[in-house]
């Protein structure tokens, strides 16, 4: 360590050095999974492809539960910075449930990690896997953060007050679970429409 190095800037390389692997890996096992199907994505695999060891992937996750759960937070972080970009806080509940839906639906076009995910997720549905476990507190999470969205828009005076905010989140989120169901079914499938047509309906379906 030279003079000018401090432990805070060797703390930060090393960070920085994890954060890295982590991503290589997450896309490596979401490549895989796209390319080649969930039996492709072993540990030996994704090191591989990444560029790692399989010793470096067990590190790093422990378990394939564990890599879900990362690639999970992964794709919440990325989604929740494209929001950030969009300015939602300033916006109505209703605009943030609908820029929430577009952002998702923009992101499902072109994110081979997000259309890993629904691959994954319907493995562990189909398997009656206790790898279900993760997904479904992912998707309460959301259903809940619309939840709230519907319940803010109705004190804004921008969403039916007689609207039932619980079954309104529940029906956004089944609409974007359907629709990534049917792009891994039909992966030429063209969203834009579909994505302008989604958010028409929910506008008209929900404003008050």
């Amino acid at each position: 360590m030279s003079l000018t190095e401090t432990p805070s800037k060797i703390r930060r390389s090393q960070a920085e050095r994890r954060d890295e692997s982590e991503r290589r890996l997450i896309e490596a096992a979401a490549g895989l999974v796209v390319e080649q199907g969930i039996g492709a994505a072993t540990f030996a695999n994704i090191g591989e492809r990444a560029g790692y060891s399989r010793g470096l992937v067990t590190q790093r996750f422990g378990s394939k539960q564990g890599l879900i759960e990362a690639m999970i937070e992964r794709l919440q972080l990325r989604i929740g910075a494209l929001l950030e970009d969009r300015g939602v806080e300033g916006m109505s509940g209703l605009d943030q449930v609908l820029a929430n839906v577009d952002v998702f639906l923009a992101a499902l076009e072109r994110d081979g990690e997000l259309r890993a995910y629904f691959v994954l997720l319907a493995s562990a549905v189909a398997d009656v896997s206790e790898l279900r476990a993760p997904f479904a507190a992912a998707h309460k999470q959301v259903e809940q953060s619309y939840e709230a969205l519907f319940r803010q828009g109705q004190a804004e005076g921008v969403v039916k007050p007689d609207l039932d905010a619980a079954a309104a989140a529940l029906m956004t989120g089944a609409l974007l679970f359907g629709l990534s169901m049917q792009l891994l079914l039909d992966p030429d499938m063209d969203l834009g429409p579909i994505r302008e047509t989604s958010l028409a309906t929910l506008r008209a379906s929900f404003s008050a």
